[in-house]
């Protein structure tokens, strides 16, 4: 089953198309990350999904229900970046509150789980007022999946929180995949996104311009791979004829004392070279692959 399927989404504002025709489906399971510079029409998008504004026009479902649905909320789960809380309530109350609008009311032993799952169990009787930036963003979490929901939005998880919340929340969205949940989250840190996310969708401009695994989207866009062997001693017998053969493996080839640096044009041609290195009887003793990055992906939109 699909959690997510959009057909031809839009939304507009006046003249300006902010959303322009997304086609998208997110499968059961996957944490999907979704990146686009500010501007690009990620919160219009999610918005929408969400039933907080209408699409001008096209069609979309969450989890196989047609939107927009009152009753597919229940199933949801949603934190926004910025979440806003009552300043005279506590973690507890906010969730007991929050769970019971959602149609499925938590109890005492409910709260305080999901609040040590975020890390925040200890300060469950503390008010939101005291509460700084990182720890809103903590329960601003805890109360997007205090219902136990399918599908859950997070926007911005981990902004804001010191490296070891960091690490705390990323645990959490493994475990929350191995439940069978569906994460549907954006992200301004792209290695968090590249660590975590099963299938990544680059947003420019109102549209999905790139969707797919980290591999495939590498794959997209590097043509030819920088290899780089460190190997055992060529032997002088041998090294004039290794030269040559490696000026038609590739280019760009860099030879020092123990290191070959080349540039290929697919993974093909590293076996290629190695199988070449073991019939002149050189070990390899590592290979190291350049790749680019989702940093160096995002930024070449």
């Amino acid at each position: 089953m699909t959690a997510i399927e959009t057909n031809q989404l839009k939304k507009s504002y006046g003249g300006a198309q902010v959303v322009q025709g997304i086609d998208l489906i997110v499968e059961k399971g996957e944490v999907f990350g979704f990146l686009g510079r500010n501007g690009a029409g990620k919160s219009t998008f999610i918005n929408m999904l969400t039933g907080i504004i209408h699409p001008s026009s096209g069609t979309y479902s969450l989890l196989g229900v047609k939107g927009p649905n009152d009753q597919i909320k229940k199933r949801i789960g949603v934190m926004p970046d910025y979440s806003t809380f009552y300043s005279s309530l506590t973690a507890m109350d906010h969730l007991k509150f929050l769970s019971a609008l959602s149609g499925k009311p938590a109890d005492k032993h409910r709260c305080l789980e999901v609040l040590r799952l975020v890390g925040l169990a200890e300060h469950s009787k503390v008010k939101t007022s005291k509460f700084s930036f990182g720890m809103k963003k903590k329960l601003g979490i805890a109360q997007a999946i205090i219902h136990d929901p399918e599908l859950i939005f997070l926007d911005e998880p981990t902004s804001g929180l010191d490296a070891e919340s960091v690490i705390h929340i990323h645990k959490l969205i493994d475990d929350l995949q191995k439940r069978g949940k569906t994460i549907f989250m954006t992200s301004h840190n792209l290695d968090e996104v590249e660590k975590i996310c099963t299938r990544i969708a680059i947003m420019k401009e109102g549209k999905v311009v790139k969707i797919g695994t980290m591999a495939e989207l590498r794959s997209f866009y590097r043509s030819t791979l920088i290899v780089k062997l460190k190997h055992s001693p060529i032997p002088k017998a041998e090294e004039w004829t290794l030269i040559q053969w490696l000026h038609t493996a590739g280019t760009n080839l860099d030879m020092q004392e123990s290191y070959v640096t080349i540039t290929l044009e697919n993974e093909k041609k590293i076996a290629e070279v190695i199988r070449a290195f073991n019939q002149y009887k050189i070990d390899v003793y590592r290979v190291e692959v350049d790749e680019p990055s989702l940093e160096e992906i995002f930024l070449d939109e």
